[in-house]
């Protein structure tokens, strides 16, 4: 049944983690070095835009669906709220317990991205997760 699957590792957890701060922080991130920043001076003027900019936001759009989508189809509604709610705290105990200013917005901003990616990632690995904790397969999976 379960042949030919590799487990579900913290090697796995992190790439996810990593593709999902990669997603975020290149669609918008403080130092102004984000496809946001990039696009946002032609936003009235779309003459000045390039093939590389409509490339980049298919490209970043395509990842968005599939991360979004899959946290969705893993978690539902009530299991994301809870993840933004968990991350949210996890956010709230930086600012209390470490010397960040909370005045700096933009320190709180990467935290606030920070957490974002960190829901993705729990969301695209939640089936992994679940199937490991419990032996059960998701519905939509097929033995081959």
């Amino acid at each position: 049944m379960a042949r030919g699957r590799t487990k579900f590792t913290w090697t796995n957890y992190l790439l996810r983690l990593v593709a999902a701060l990669v997603l975020v922080f290149a669609t918008y991130n403080p130092s102004q070095w984000s496809f946001f920043h990039w696009v946002r001076p032609i936003v009235h003027d779309l003459s000045q835009g390039n093939v590389l900019m409509a490339l980049a936001g298919i490209v970043l759009l395509i990842g968005w669906a599939i991360f979004l989508r899959a946290t969705m189809r893993s978690l539902g509604w009530i299991g994301t709220t809870l993840a933004v709610a968990f991350f949210g705290i996890l956010i709230w105990m930086v600012l209390t317990y470490l010397p960040i200013p909370r005045d700096d917005l933009a320190a709180v901003t990467w935290l606030v991205l920070a957490g974002l990616s960190g829901v993705l990632s729990a969301g695209i690995s939640w089936s992994h997760i679940r199937r490991r904790m419990t032996g059960q397969l998701d519905v939509d999976e097929t033995d081959s």
